[in-house]
């Protein structure tokens, strides 16, 4: 086993007290479910769950120890205990100590719609220049972001942190945590606009990623978004001396200029620094290019060169619930499911769109679009719906299914008869949805993870014969 954390060292980096006998730990978790032989569990207070209540089966399943705020009733005293005030610091402190004890050349990553992608891509790329760890799956916030730098092992060359928000000042104090070397915003929309006042704000709390940059440190921002001049802007404010940009325009460092999709994936040409550069993506679709300039920017920020990182970019592909493809086998053929289901936004739902306009169905069979409500849009929201209606109708789809009540404002727009089905929540639309599905068929699911849409993705997994098999994505 790898030594991860002493007890001694985390004594050190959190000040806590051990109780019971000595230990070694290779991982920290802070699911006890997810608790294995050698891990340190952090027993997080919550809302509806107290983490110090599975101490107990977190070390009966083979965990090293526990970080604790009070000690559980039910153990022995030899139990491997740290005891400290506050978990949830403790687990900052364990952050801040593996931060400063890496010698790893970090990247940071935010932005509005891509930064999960994009942190994959990073860290399949940075691979391919030596030992490389990131942040895994979604854990890009107060919690998850200390923990990912908690499990930073000091050997590593390379690391990715994703950082998100949907409040001001949240990402702030997450990067000034992971102080990284290149700080990625891949780009800024009106998603969570209902916490914001506008765009602008929104930029204002991306840029926040800015202040944790490392001494000569470098931004790296899309010059075809929007917010790109305030963003610079911050970056001048702050004193960040070097901004890497990527794009489409012949002003960026890193520009497409070529982009195609099928089955496999999309393969990209680029000017990267002046030097004409191909890759493949594994990601199916335009974003997936366009966020693949973001990484290769971010590669030329850490002073790489990206002709080897970005090789290493098609075995990179969609995640299920983040436009994985999945061939589900019915009686009389397969069916394909574009599984959407993790979360909406006006530029996701339309960049879902036209992968779903460019998969295309068996002879006779139908597309079908399976659309839920974006959530956190505020007073915009209607309005965000009804903008739908002309990539959906782009798209052409032969049916569509409605989930939410914000989602009325767009069955409105849309032509007569399209709209097979609405209701305000996705389990009561689920078998009716599964009902009309046939061999051959591509059924898109989309929509924001508060909408439940998995309910629809399970019912259509229900109607596999043995099993499901992947097309694209995990």
């Amino acid at each position: 086993m790898t030594a991860l954390w002493t007890r001694d060292a985390a004594v050190a980096a959190t000040g806590g007290r051990p109780l019971g006998r000595d230990w070694t730990a290779a991982g920290v978790v802070i699911d006890s479910r997810k608790a294995g032989p050698g891990d340190l569990f952090v027993a997080l207070p919550g809302e509806r769950v107290d983490g110090h209540d599975f101490v107990a089966q977190a070390l009966q399943a083979g965990a090293a120890a526990a970080l604790v705020a009070r000690r559980p009733d039910g153990l022995g005293d030899d139990a491997p205990l740290l005891l400290v005030p506050d978990v949830l610091e403790a687990l900052a402190a364990l952050g801040r100590a593996a931060r400063d004890r890496s010698s790893a050349r970090i990247a940071a990553v935010t932005g509005s719609v891509g930064k999960t992608g994009s942190k994959e891509m990073l860290a399949a790329a940075l691979a391919a220049y030596g030992p490389t760890q990131a942040s895994q799956g979604n854990l890009n916030n107060h919690i998850g972001a200390p923990l990912s730098l908690a499990r930073l092992a000091p050997t590593v060359a390379h690391a990715v942190f994703e950082l998100g928000m949907n409040h001001p000042d949240e990402i702030r104090p997450l990067a000034r945590l992971v102080r990284p070397h290149a700080a990625l915003i891949t780009n800024v929309e009106l998603v969570h606009a209902g916490y914001f006042t506008g765009i602008e704000q929104i930029a204002d709390a991306k840029a926040e990623i800015l202040e944790g940059l490392e001494p000569g440190g470098a931004a790296v921002l899309n010059r075809d978004n929007s917010q790109f001049d305030r963003l610079a802007g911050h970056a001048a404010r702050l004193g960040v001396g070097r901004v890497v940009t990527f794009g489409t325009g012949a002003g960026a460092d890193v520009r497409l200029l070529a982009a195609s999709s099928d089955a496999a994936g999309t393969r990209v040409e680029a000017e990267v620094a002046g030097r004409r550069l191909a890759w493949t993506v594994g990601g199916i679709g335009r974003h997936w290019a366009l966020n693949s300039l973001g990484v290769a920017a971010t590669l030329l920020a850490l002073d790489l060169d990206p002709a080897t990182g970005m090789a290493a970019l098609g075995e990179v592909a969609a995640m299920r619930g983040r436009g994985g493809q999945v061939r589900l086998d019915l009686p009389g053929g397969a069916l394909t499911l574009i599984d959407e289901s993790y979360n909406a936004s006006p530029p996701a739902v339309r960049a879902a769109l036209a992968v779903f306009a460019d998969t295309r169905p068996a002879t006779g069979s139908r597309r079908i679009a399976v659309l839920g409500d974006m959530l956190e849009l505020g007073a915009g929201a209607p309005a965000a719906h009804r903008g739908l209606a002309a990539a959906v109708t782009a798209a052409a789809p032969d049916v569509v299914f409605l989930v939410g009540p914000q989602m009325r404002s767009l069955a409105v727009t849309l032509p007569t008869g399209l709209v097979a089905g609405h209701a305000d929540r996705s389990e009561d639309l689920a078998a009716k949805v599964a009902a009309a599905v046939g061999p051959g068929d591509v059924v898109l699911v989309k929509g924001s993870l508060g909408m439940r849409m998995k309910a629809i993705v399970t019912a259509l997994e229900a109607l596999a014969v043995p099993a499901r098999r992947v097309v694209n994505g995990g």
